[in-house]
């Protein structure tokens, strides 16, 4: 666990009337509408996409040869220089990061489907009425909960630990739309062993991020959107520190901030970019990112 809990603290979060209204009949069922948000300076992109990495430490990535995109997407975008994850290994990083909780696990063994109905980003985003959906590359097929399949692994997938979350919002990679105004409001995508870093060098995942997500990076500068890069957890030498770059219309272009984050944080802003009323475990007592933000 890394020490930057210290730095939490809780923030009130006030939704507007117009979302509370708009949520309670369910307009946010459309692609791309607008919301409001809670109190703050978060903004509220259409669409948001968050691609997480493995196992590598914040000087692997932030500054080095093998990574030049994700360094163009850092100079373009903004950097959080001190980011942290929660724990060792990587399953229970993910589940801190999806629910605010690692739910109880301690390892990398694959989970029985749906063992937890706690609250998650996924559930919080279906029940406000917005739209959620996974990328997972080399998943057998939409919604399959298979422990390994290839370079395929559940332990990087939370979702399918949740029984709020439909097994089908699981996609393929290949579902990935090209037509990215049809984007769901909120995403993850998840490379796999080797495209993420973990099987494969630095430089692999960085060409595979250029290659694969390129477009919507580009795309989602002029378009109200998102993308969020972060780590699962680091090689475990350098106290837990992370990469994590935010880039898109919503990003002030060359900003970093030096607060303290952890994945609770980023989970509550992912959570207040959707106007989400409530926050899933440690999010409730975790702070918004700031500071990054185009006015």
């Amino acid at each position: 666990m890394s020490g930057s809990s210290v730095y939490r603290r809780a923030r009130t979060v006030v939704a507007s009337s117009t979302a509370l209204a708009a949520a309670a009949i369910g307009l946010w069922t459309g692609i791309g509408a607008e919301s409001a948000h809670a109190a703050g300076a978060v903004p509220t992109p259409d669409h948001v996409v968050v691609v997480v990495f493995e196992n590598h430490a914040y000087s692997q990535v932030i500054g080095s040869s093998s990574a030049p995109y994700i360094n163009s997407l850092k100079s373009g975008g903004a950097n959080l220089t001190q980011s942290y994850a929660e724990t060792h290994p990587s399953q229970p990083n993910y589940y801190a990061m999806f629910s605010g909780s690692t739910q109880g696990i301690t390892d990398d063994s694959c989970v029985d489907p749906g063992f937890s109905s706690a609250p998650n980003l996924a559930s919080e985003v279906i029940d406000a009425g917005r739209t959620w959906a996974s990328y997972n590359e080399d998943l057998p097929g939409q919604g399959d909960t298979s422990c390994s399949s290839g370079d395929y692994a559940q332990k990087h997938n939370p979702w399918f630990g949740f029984s709020n979350v439909p097994t089908s919002s699981a996609m393929t990679f290949d579902q990935f739309p090209t037509d990215y105004s049809t984007l769901p409001q909120m995403s993850y995508v998840v490379p796999n062993l080797c495209s993420d870093m973990h099987d494969c060098s630095v430089s692999t995942g960085d060409t595979w991020l250029k290659n694969n997500l390129g477009g919507y990076a580009s795309w989602a500068k002029t378009h109200n959107s998102l993308l969020v890069v972060t780590f699962d957890e680091d090689n475990r030498l350098s106290g837990n520190r992370i990469p994590t770059v935010l880039y898109g219309q919503p990003v002030t272009a060359g900003s970093s901030s030096s607060t303290t984050y952890n994945h609770y944080d980023l989970l509550r802003t992912l959570e207040d970019t959707q106007g989400l009323t409530s926050h899933a475990g440690n999010a409730d007592s975790a702070q918004d990112i700031t500071g990054i933000w185009a006015s």
